[in-house]
């Protein structure tokens, strides 16, 4: 794994919300991983939150732009270690200019062939914390491309964003312009990907992903990570029904099993 950046490079995505990290990974740590992610999604079948018994209808799934699911790296070692790497979360820290980063979830997302695209949306908002520093990245385990759904980011929309006007993945390709006319004008930038490379984005900026016009999958495992200290917004989100019970608004979400610190290390 590559976490060696530039100040340049933090400084780029501390401006434009977003960054792309070509060769991110060896040839043999995305073999591991591709692994993992078929292992780890075969053995979830239709439950969509690794420790919840959420379910999804398969038939619905396939009308979806991805196949979704969530927190493998609480039963996939090989997904646990990547993700909760020190030097992974240390450099996500520098990034996002925190002192230190739990991880919030992870997922998977898998454009099925021929799938819709996925429209315009930020992450943060639809989250069980609020926080203009919450970072993810999206690790690609194909080549991602125009013709097969490769990632967009609109590079410094995490300026414009709020916590009000929300998007979703479903929604028309368009809904978010309607919602932000100031940016409807902003260019979108493609982020084309040979797998085993990752984008980092901001968790308010806008990002969305075209149709796959292939009949093969494109694939990719993302983390979503929040800043150590992050507070309890009032919205369920991910988060088991044991811990909401007993979070208030204004709690610090911070539950070892559930929400692990990365970086710093303690103890």
């Amino acid at each position: 794994m590559n976490t060696d950046i530039t100040q340049e490079q933090i400084e780029a995505y501390q401006a434009q919300g977003c960054l792309v990290l070509p060769d991110f990974l060896t040839p043999g740590e995305l073999e591991e991983l591709r692994a993992a992610v078929t292992a780890g999604v075969e053995h979830m079948g239709t439950r969509k939150i690794a420790d919840q018994d959420h379910r999804v209808d398969p038939t619905t799934e396939q009308t979806r732009p991805f196949l979704q699911r969530l927190n493998l790296w609480k039963i996939n070692g090989t997904i646990a270690k990547l993700l909760l790497d020190p030097d992974l979360g240390r450099m996500l820290c520098r990034l996002a200019d925190v002192e230190g980063l739990r991880l919030y979830l992870d997922h998977t997302l898998q454009k099925q062939p021929w799938a819709i695209p996925t429209a315009w949306h930020t992450d943060n908002p639809k989250w069980a914390f609020y926080s203009r520093n919450a970072i993810s990245i999206w690790i690609a385990l194909d080549d991602a491309t125009l013709q097969n759904g490769c990632m967009y980011y609109l590079p410094g929309s995490h300026n414009i964003t709020d916590y009000k006007r929300n998007a979703d993945t479903n929604d028309h390709i368009a809904t978010m312009f309607e919602l932000y006319l100031e940016l409807k004008n902003y260019e979108a930038r493609p982020a084309q990907m040979k797998a085993g490379s990752a984008g980092v984005h901001n968790g308010m900026t806008a990002h969305a992903a075209g149709p796959n016009m292939t009949p093969t999958w494109r694939r990719a495992m993302i983390g979503a990570y929040m800043p150590d200290g992050a507070t309890y917004n009032g919205q369920q989100s991910i988060l088991p029904d044991d811990q909401t019970a007993g979070l208030k608004i204004g709690d610090v979400i911070a539950q070892e099993q559930h929400q692990p610190l990365v970086w710093p290390k303690r103890g």
